[in-house]
C-alpha cells in the first residue's frame, strides 16, 4: 500500500442518517463518521458494503463532508446488483466502510480552477469546491448529466448566460462557486452539448491573463475524461483527472484496477485505488 494512505484508511461501521432518491436511479447517502469527515481530502473515496448478501464492496467518491456534525455524503447511481441492493438500505442501518482511500487533487497556485464533472463523476468536483470556498480561488464548475440532475437546479445569481446555460447547483451557489450545467438533453437553462463544449465557451471568454490562471480538474466516464484531456492539451492547460475503475480490494493488494501511465522512466502500471485515483491527464491519455 502507498505509505501516504497507511495512517488515513480506517475500517468503520457507519450508520445511515439520510438516503435520498432522485430521478434516473440516483441516490445521495449521508453516513455518520466523524473520523472520515475530519480527514477526507478532495478526490478521495470509500469502499463500502452494500448489503449482508454481497461480500464485494463498492467504491464511491466522497461528495462532501460536514466536520461539525461528523457526516459525509455519497452520490451514486444504480448500475448493477450491488448498487441496487445499496439503494434498498434504510435510515438507521449500519454499513461497513473502508476509507478515505486514494490520493487527493493537488491544488496549485493557479487561481481559476476549471472543475468538470460528469454523471457520478460530479462528487469529486463538488468536494474540491467545498474545500476551496471562501479562499482566493475563483473556480468555475461544469456539471454534466444525461439524466435529470440529482438536485433541484436554480437560476444562477450572476445571471450570466453561457449560450443558454443559466442554471446552477444550489449547494455550489450557496458556497459562492460559479457553476453551469450541461447535457445533451433539452433541459431548460442547461447548456445543450458536451461538458467540453461548454468549457470551450467559458475558456474563449477569458483574457490572456485569466487563461494563465486556469488549471483543469475532472472526473467522469472514460470518454469524457479523454475529451477533457484533449481540450486541456489544445488550450495548453495543466489537467488532473480522477479515474473510475472496477475494484476488488481498493487498498492496493489485488492489482485489479491498474492502468498504464506514462512516467519519466517510460510506461508503468499504476493502481487506481492507492496510486490514484488522481493522475495527470496527459500521462494517462
Amino acid at each position: 500500500m502507498n505509505k501516504a494512505h497507511r495512517d488515513s484508511i480506517q475500517v468503520l461501521d457507519c450508520q445511515i442518517l439520510a438516503h435520498y432518491q432522485f430521478a434516473g436511479d440516483q441516490y445521495i447517502l449521508t453516513l455518520d463518521s466523524p473520523e472520515i469527515a475530519k480527514v477526507t481530502k478532495p478526490g478521495q473515496f470509500v469502499h463500502l458494503t452494500v448489503s449482508d448478501v454481497l461480500a464485494m464492496r463498492r467504491p464511491i467518491s466522497i461528495m462532501s463532508v460536514d466536520v461539525d456534525n461528523g457526516t459525509f455524503d455519497l452520490l451514486y447511481k444504480v448500475v448493477g446488483e450491488g448498487t441496487r441492493q445499496l439503494a434498498e438500505c434504510k435510515i438507521g442501518e449500519v454499513l461497513s466502510v473502508i476509507g478515505p482511500i486514494g490520493n487527493e487533487f493537488q491544488m496549485g497556485d493557479k487561481k481559476r480552477p476549471l472543475l468538470i464533472g460528469g454523471g457520478v463523476g460530479m462528487p469529486p468536483m463538488i468536494s474540491i469546491a467545498q474545500a476551496i470556498k471562501n479562499t482566493d480561488y475563483q473556480p468555475f464548475a461544469i456539471l454534466g448529466s444525461e439524466v435529470p440532475f440529482p438536485f433541484n437546479e436554480k437560476l444562477a445569481n450572476n445571471a450570466k448566460d453561457y449560450v443558454g446555460a443559466t442554471h446552477t447547483m444550489p449547494q455550489l451557489e450557496d458556497w459562492g462557486i460559479e457553476c453551469r450545467l450541461a447535457s445533451l438533453q433539452d433541459y431548460e437553462g442547461v447548456f445543450k452539448g458536451y461538458v467540453t463544449d461548454l468549457a470551450k465557451v467559458y475558456l474563449d471568454g477569458l483574457s490572456a491573463d485569466e487563461m494563465a490562471q486556469v488549471e483543469v480538474y475532472a472526473c467522469g466516464p472514460h470518454p469524457m475524461l479523454e475529451a477533457v484531456a484533449k481540450l486541456a492539451k489544445a488550450y495548453d492547460l495543466p489537467c488532473q483527472v480522477s479515474l473510475e475503475e472496477y475494484m476488488a480490494c481498493a487498498v492496493g493488494g489485488c492489482a485489479g484496477c491498474v492502468v498504464e501511465v506514462q512516467t519519466d522512466n517510460g510506461p508503468a502500471m499504476k493502481r487506481v485505488c492507492v496510486d490514484g485515483p488522481i493522475f495527470d491527464a496527459q500521462s494517462v491519455f
